[in-house]
């Protein structure tokens, strides 16, 4: 990894933590600045999870401290986000690093849609999901953020005020529920040899920083242009993965 790669992936996870804090979706960014770096589509995406850990970790230790705790509440949907992300892990890192960048390359438009949907309107929210439907949901979650993580808190936030929490805990249980993901993927990503220790913590010092900026730019109304600036990253990242030009 040479200087540049070393500032490109700072700066971009700087960049990102600043999205995850805004808006969420940090990840449709950090992937595939590791894949531009030089690191293979797969381990791009072991490596990614580095950051997303010490970031979850920060973050659902801010919500304590601020008397918003995500542990207590998160309990029943652990276990099936856990065993969700193991196995999405071992599906993502048996898949050809081709393979995960054409794939990921797809999904980040969706992913940017959602990204940029409004907050979840709880008053005109249908009753509640049943526990064996929730249980169910968070399952395919896990599978989901154990593969891919872009836009997995997107996902949280959405299916966890679905399920009946109001959006400041439902982002309190988001970022355990995205520690847990992280905690059980990254070893199966290692395990398999596709993480790429420099540049993934270079990118996590990024991203850690980042998040920090990003409550900055919550207060000084700079949300819009964040926004903005991440709807042209990920359309040409996208067409850059697809090969489109």
């Amino acid at each position: 990894m040479g200087f540049d790669e070393t500032l490109l992936l700072f700066f971009g996870g700087l960049f990102a933590g600043v999205i995850n804090t805004l808006a969420g979706g940090g990840s449709l960014i950090t992937v595939p600045l590791l894949i531009f770096a030089g690191v293979p589509g797969g381990a791009a995406n072991g490596s990614n999870r580095l950051g997303i850990l010490a970031s979850s970790a920060s973050a659902a230790a801010a919500f304590k401290s601020f008397g918003v705790s995500g542990f207590t509440r998160s309990g029943p949907i652990l276990l099936p986000v856990a065993i969700g992300s193991i196995g999405g892990a071992f599906l993502a890192s048996n898949l050809g690093d081709e393979t995960f960048e054409k794939i990921f390359g797809i999904v980040m438009i969706p992913l940017l849609v959602l990204s940029l949907r409004p907050s979840p309107n709880l008053a005109s929210e249908k009753s509640p999901w049943g526990k064996s439907f929730t249980v169910f949901i968070f399952l395919l979650v896990g599978l989901y953020g154990g593969a891919f993580q872009a836009g997995v808190g997107l996902l949280l936030v959405l299916s966890l005020a679905r399920s009946g929490l109001d959006l400041v805990l439902a982002n309190s249980v988001k970022v355990v529920v995205t520690l847990v993901v992280s905690i059980f993927a990254l070893p199966v990503f290692i395990i398999n040899h596709q993480v790429y220790w420099k540049e993934a913590v270079v990118l996590a010092v990024g991203l850690t920083i980042g998040a920090v900026v990003g409550a900055r730019f919550a207060v000084l109304g700079g949300a819009s242009l964040i926004r903005k600036v991440l709807i042209v990253a990920v359309v040409g990242f996208s067409g850059r993965l697809l090969n489109l030009y």
